[in-house]
């Protein structure tokens, strides 16, 4: 391996030890899992990568050339015209898998604006090519972009006007220079080819970067945390974080970069910002991540922050729902790095699913059904972008006290067969607080969240959604990997009798509710199968038997009537009826109009948010680190003692150099670390009971 380039990180390395035999062992274990995991696309299909830029660079050229004639340019203004094609994400960190997007950003002149030119001239050239599928324009996310696929190939453009007449072939989109006389969204969409830029640079050794980079992307897949848009990281958000382990272990191999990235951030104290490099101001005048000026910016609790100018926080999106999340799932990751070290496990143990459907007794689902796929995706989309506003709200309205874990995976009923999906949310309530019989009624919360989703700009007939609450015992068997429920522990005489009393009141709702279906049917008349046509308010969680073959009978006997409203409206019915639902009292839930009108404005029906009080039983409670808690739109941090991990030290004297805009000599900020815990970090760890 070729030598780590000269250090540029903010502090000194943490160790400059060199591998052993043993970490070069492991490091040809890790990469031949993670090749035999199908992480690595093949020649043919990066050929195919190369193939759709080239198509799409010679598509923007064109579509530049002709907006300067029409436009009314010169004849040699129109042989110059130019545009310059960016990649940057994944693919430009060389991290990109089989199937992965491509992130594209187009550069284009001043003249050729974002507004008209992008979204309308390129986008209606881009409806005419059969290539092209799935074109969603979204203009008013926070970076604009469309979306696309390009012979099956998924794309997201980006386009950025920069202050020059003729764009250079040779442009260099890493010089300072380009920012000038651009606005914000422009800044935006320039930003993530510079931040990745800057990061290969930063990195002492880029192949051991890609490798370890590539490594944590598929832990975080398969733990559930790797989703900006849900509150948890993307992906420039983890190759920061593993960037960062690079500089403070310049000389590692990756399987020691992953062992010492769990090591590290098991114990970092958010939220003292992660940084590769010290924060630039410059006269431009743009706003940069500074907590000492902008209030905004002191409520975030996971600070990640990119290098280069303008310096921003890009995990803004992480609350303190997902941060505690986060940091379970670094714990995990911790310990079972530390038995790969002492060889007593292998890295197959490091990348199990985690278990999302066995991890809490209730969930929160919201369900979103559309009359096509087309619509689907748009509804989805939009549901999808708010979720995470449903977790913040949820933690405002109970202080803090009960928890949202949203899962970044939504589930479709295969037996179904209209455009429907589903999203879910554990609950749970924080841990530390034994308050026996806290209820938390979170109805007027959702029905805040659904009137905001009812804002949709875009809104058409048939697109709805329907937000429930249900027990673990009756999340629907497609969901499971296997397609089935793993089965229980064995319990205890206690809790079994808990249980079996569970389970005749819960099976009291579903056959109140199936009864309920069953009138309606009889009402309705046959039950012969029709095609799913205009699917209303819905919802598609209904709480049926566990066993799969009854419940997909079910389903498409419900559903082949009047599509999915028949569940909604059972869900209804049986809240309003003040059901006994478990240790959830259920009491009369809100159906409120639609927030789109009425049926003069082509919405029709009501929109069923089944959401009751929510009644947590008292669960284990531990210690937990720090963590803050949205209140009133601010953060506070509330006071909770964690003993941290003992570790042992092979080399370093003492853990320095992490990097704290709070302490700007970071070795400080670590070593009261180290006298708070009377411990030290160092090449190997082991957990002291």
């Amino acid at each position: 391996r070729s030598s780590p380039k000269r250090y540029n990180g903010m502090d000194p390395p943490l160790s400059l030890t060199r591998p052993t035999m043993f970490d070069l062992q492991k490091t040809a274990e890790l990469e031949k899992f993670l090749v035999e995991a199908g992480l690595y696309e093949s020649e043919e299909q990066s050929a195919k990568r190369e193939e759709v830029l080239r198509e799409i660079d010679g598509i923007v050229k064109e579509w530049v050339k002709q907006l300067t004639s029409q436009k009314g340019y010169s004849e040699q203004m129109i042989e110059k015209a130019n545009v310059v094609l960016f990649t940057f994400g994944s693919y430009r960190l060389g991290v990109h898998g089989p199937g992965a997007d491509i992130d594209i950003l187009c550069v284009g002149p001043s003249y050729v604006n974002r507004e008209e030119d992008f979204f309308v001239t390129l986008h209606g050239i881009l409806t005419q090519l059969e290539e092209v599928t799935e074109l969603q324009p979204v203009p008013d996310a926070h970076v604009p972009l469309m979306k696309f696929k390009f012979h099956g190939m998924a794309i997201d453009l980006l386009y950025a006007s920069v202050s020059l007449a003729v764009i250079p072939p040779d442009f260099n989109i890493s010089e300072g220079s380009v920012l000038c006389g651009v606005d914000e969204s422009t800044v935006r969409s320039l930003n993530g080819c510079r931040v990745a830029d800057q990061i290969l640079r930063l990195v002492p050794n880029v192949e051991n970067f890609r490798t370890t980079l590539r490594c944590l992307k598929y832990w975080a897949e398969r733990r559930g945390v790797y989703s900006n848009v849900t509150g948890f990281l993307g992906g420039v958000n983890w190759a920061i974080l593993v960037a960062l382990i690079c500089q403070l272990y310049p000389n590692a191999v990756p399987s020691m970069l992953v062992s010492r990235f769990f090591r590290v951030f098991t114990q970092w104290q958010w939220p003292n910002p992660v940084m590769l490099c010290a924060i630039e101001n410059d006269d431009l005048g743009f706003s940069v991540w500074d907590p000492r000026k902008n209030p905004r910016d002191r409520s975030h609790v996971m600070p990640i922050i990119t290098p280069g100018y303008p310096c921003m926080n890009s995990s803004y999106n992480v609350s303190s729902s997902t941060l505690r999340v986060i940091k379970e799932q670094f714990k995990l990751g911790n310990k079972i790095c530390q038995e790969i070290d002492l060889n007593k496990a292998s890295w197959t143990a490091l990348f199990e699913p985690f278990n999302f459907f066995e991890a809490y007794t209730k969930y929160l689902v919201v369900d979103i059904v559309a009359d096509n796929d087309d619509d689907l995706r748009l509804w989805k989309g939009w549901v999808e972008s708010r979720l995470r506003q449903l977790t913040l709200k949820i933690e405002r309205d109970t202080n803090g006290m009960l928890q949202c874990h949203p899962y970044p995976c939504d589930y479709s009923n295969p037996t179904l067969q209209c455009a429907h999906c589903s999203f879910y949310m554990g609950l749970s309530r924080k841990e530390g607080m034994k308050i026996h019989g806290q209820n938390f009624d979170i109805r007027g919360t959702v029905d805040e969240f659904m009137h905001e989703i009812g804002m949709y700009t875009l809104w058409k007939s048939g697109m709805d959604l329907a937000v429930t609450h249900v027990r673990k015992k009756q999340i629907p068997y497609y969901v499971f990997e296997q397609g089935y429920k793993k089965p229980c522990p064995p319990m205890h005489a206690n809790q079994q009798e808990q249980s079996d009393r569970h389970d005749t009141e819960d099976d009291t709702l579903t056959a109140s509710m199936l009864g309920q279906l069953k009138r309606k049917r009889d009402f309705d008349g046959a039950g012969h199968s029709e095609s799913c046509k205009s699917v209303k308010r819905s919802s598609v969680s209904l709480a049926y038997e566990e066993s799969p073959p009854e419940y997909g009978s079910i389903v498409s006997k419900v559903v082949s009537e009047n599509t999915v409203n028949l569940v909604s409206s059972a869900l209804c019915n049986g809240v309003q009826n003040g059901l006994s639902h478990g240790d959830v009292n259920l009491e009369s839930a809100n159906c409120s109009s639609s927030p789109h009108g009425s049926e003069e404005s082509a919405a029709s029906g009501t929109s069923c948010a089944a959401v009751e009080t929510v009644h947590m039983v008292v669960e284990t409670v531990g210690p937990e680190s720090s963590m803050a808690c949205v209140i009133n739109g601010t953060v506070q941090t509330m006071a909770v003692h964690t003993p941290l991990k003992c570790v042992a030290e092979k080399d370093e004297p003492k853990f320095e150099g992490i990097g704290s805009l709070a302490n700007s000599n970071s070795a400080e900020f670590m070593e009261q670390t180290e006298m708070l815990t009377g411990n030290v970090l160092g090449e190997n760890m082991h957990l002291c009971e």
